[in-house]
């Protein structure tokens, strides 16, 4: 599962741009215990989710014109300019080109070779994230692709990603790791969009997954702080208790109770 010792690849930052910054950090604060920090009169109305002090997530007010509401998920990059290169030449594209961060890092906007926007960080001062796998904290992503094959490729090509199957009742299920790392560094997976009735008709994305306490509690309070249940919790043996969600504004995300590890 993910952790912050963030290596080439490996997601280390990831952020909602939405309609209402005020809305999400109530929605989020109430589910996830979250407190929305400003980055400063500098950062455009940037700012970061606090989880008891540590940084969980970050988040900005966005317009229609830049997106729908939704969450994008960050990458880890040596090079953003190098990692951006290999996007473009790999099939992808460069949606905001590498940009410096007021020193904390450089960061860029890419797709992939079926349009999935998702980001890179080159850490500058900014290391990542402060928590994950914790309660309240990224713990998994998934890809939804048409094309599983094809996005292996891209990903290899970006970030040197490794892909095993690994199967469970019902079939096999694509797990991602960065290059050249044991299998506890697994940190997503990858589900072709057709087999996934919720997801078949949203079309190719990531999805963040956050670790929390009571899944079935969870979805009660995200309902109650109004937003959408996508998928209602689902036990999957061996994995957890699961469930997909919507924020108020529509950004897609999931939360599960991780099963205890085996042996």
């Amino acid at each position: 599962m993910l952790t912050t010792r963030f290596v080439t690849g490996a997601p280390n930052w990831l952020d909602v741009g939405t309609p209402d910054i005020d809305g999400a950090t109530s929605f989020y604060g109430g589910l996830f215990g979250w407190q929305f920090q400003s980055a400063g009169p500098d950062a455009g109305g940037y700012g970061f989710f606090q989880l008891s002090g540590k940084t969980a997530a970050g988040g900005m007010q966005t317009t229609p014109e830049q997106g729908p509401p939704s969450w994008t998920v960050y990458f880890q990059s040596p090079d953003a300019e190098a990692t951006a290169k290999a996007a473009e030449q790999a099939g992808g594209r460069v949606f905001l080109p590498p940009m410096d961060v007021m020193g904390q890092g450089h960061m860029a906007i890419l797709a992939d070779q079926a349009g999935v926007p998702f980001g890179i960080w080159q850490p500058g001062r900014n290391k990542g994230l402060d928590v994950a796998g914790d309660p309240g904290s990224l713990c998994w992503i998934e890809l939804y692709t048409p094309d599983i094959a094809r996005a292996a490729a891209f990903y290899d090509k970006v970030f040197g990603w490794e892909t095993s199957a690994v199967p469970f009742p019902g079939g096999t299920y694509t797990c991602i790791n960065p290059a050249g790392t044991e299998p506890e560094a697994m940190f997503g997976g990858a589900v072709p969009l057709q087999d996934d009735p919720t997801e078949a008709e949203s079309g190719a994305y990531w999805l963040p997954y956050f670790e929390v306490e009571d899944t079935d509690a969870t979805v009660a309070e995200a309902q109650e702080l109004g937003g959408k249940v996508r998928m209602p919790a689902t036990d999957l043996e061996g994995v957890g208790r699961l469930a997909k969600l919507a924020d108020p504004y529509g950004a897609r995300f999931a939360v599960i109770k991780s099963a205890p590890p085996q042996g």
